[in-house]
């Protein structure tokens, strides 16, 4: 039986304990910057432009926002910043977080690019995983289509069967390698046929060890049952299932295509609800933790409190692959080297790319800070916290 473990979130010389001092003010800088919505959005705004006119800020990018959120412009530079991860017994996953034109072109080499990832990552024993978004390697608008029961023309039905075939190729290398494979989630509206590729590859990959994970939206009003239908498919057809859970992603998206469209919204109808349902997600995954393999995508303290707790009720191995932690490079630091210290299976994704080309990806990062109740106050409280206390044992 796994040795409990007591863990306090507030454990600030373990939280930041691969900062420097310096590394610590730049992390100041960043959050208060971030604390501040209509500073953040300025700031964002005015990169945008800065790098449309080429200017030079890479070097001002790279000791802010892009350094702090983002591992390098390349897989080799990522590398360094996932090694220092593991020093602390953290793993990674290197992704990839460039959005393609979405033409043929852009599939093929997004497609190689993921697969130098875990080529290299296999070489190390701390970057478990890989990482892919199915509307990197195909055109999302076929997808659309099937999903909605529409029969595709000659040239969509080509172009689809090589996003299939990318798709396979990327979980072909993973279980070659010897790794693991993360399936990001998308809108409803193409979910099911992206589904439909990740469960054929499960029932492909899946059969000795978990290779492949789905990711399950808990926002969504029917994930529960989504998951739990997973689960008895997986059996019935003799496969492990991979199951990653987040809160979600496209919440407003969402809701204004539902809006606009007149049908029902498949968002929980409040944060109560999604919290619940992520929690009876979890227990239903590590409740049957001998077919069903967890990650727990959260920074909710409470929600990787709860895994802890499960973990120890339906005795699983802290260090077996039946659990992982996942946070965000540069997000939640306190959760994930705290947990990592205890012993507990922790992964941050550490995304790459060209500074110009991950723009989105850190927009996003800065909208999701100042828009999630309390997560930019709570980190740059943190941050404050820690810096006082470095200042008085100094003295």
């Amino acid at each position: 039986m796994p040795t409990k473990q007591t863990i306090s979130f507030e454990n600030l010389e373990v939280a930041f304990a691969s900062k420097s001092d310096a590394e610590l003010r730049k992390m100041h800088l960043v959050f208060s910057l971030l604390n501040n919505k209509t500073l953040s959005d300025i700031g964002i705004a005015l990169t945008h432009v800065a790098l449309k006119l080429k200017f030079p800020i890479k070097w001002i990018m790279k000791q802010t926002m892009f350094g702090h959120f983002c591992g390098g412009e390349t897989i080799k530079e990522s590398i360094k910043a996932c090694e220092k991860l593991a020093q602390y017994g953290i793993e990674a996953i290197l992704d990839y977080s460039v959005e393609g034109k979405g033409d043929e072109e852009s599939f093929e080499r997004t497609t190689e690019e993921i697969r130098q990832t875990m080529i290299e990552s296999s070489k190390t024993d701390y970057m478990p995983f890989g990482v892919i978004k199915v509307t990197g390697l195909g055109d999302y608008h076929n997808l659309i289509k099937i999903q909605a029961g529409e029969k595709l023309i000659p040239e969509e039905l080509k172009a689809y069967e090589k996003t299939k075939a990318r798709v396979d190729l990327l979980c072909k290398t993973a279980y070659s390698l010897n790794l693991k494979i993360l399936i990001d989630a998308e809108e409803s509206w193409f979910q099911d046929a992206v589904d439909d590729l990740v469960y054929e590859a499960m029932e492909k990959y899946n059969q000795d060890r978990c290779v492949v994970y789905n990711t399950y939206q808990m926002y969504r009003h029917d994930m529960l049952g989504r998951l739990k239908k997973a689960k008895d498919q997986a059996t019935e057809k003799g496969y492990l299932l991979g199951a990653k859970l987040v809160r979600g992603a496209y919440m407003e998206k969402e809701a204004e295509r539902a809006e606009k469209l007149g049908y029902q919204s498949p968002i929980q109808p409040s944060k109560e609800a999604t919290d619940r349902d992520y929690n009876l997600g979890v227990e239903f995954c590590i409740k049957n933790h001998g077919s069903v393999f967890l990650m727990s995508g959260s920074h909710n303290e409470n929600s990787n409190l709860l895994v802890v707790d499960l973990m120890n009720k339906y005795e699983v191995n802290p260090k077996s692959d039946n659990v992982f932690f996942a946070q965000l490079y540069g997000m939640s630091d306190n959760i994930s080297f705290n947990l990592a210290n205890a012993g507990y299976r922790v992964v941050k994704y550490v995304p790459y790319g060209p500074v110009e080309k991950v723009m989105p990806y850190l927009t996003r990062r800065a909208a999701e800070n100042s828009s999630i109740a309390g997560q930019s106050s709570r980190e740059f409280e943190l941050i404050k916290r820690e810096m006082k206390r470095r200042k008085n044992s100094k003295q």
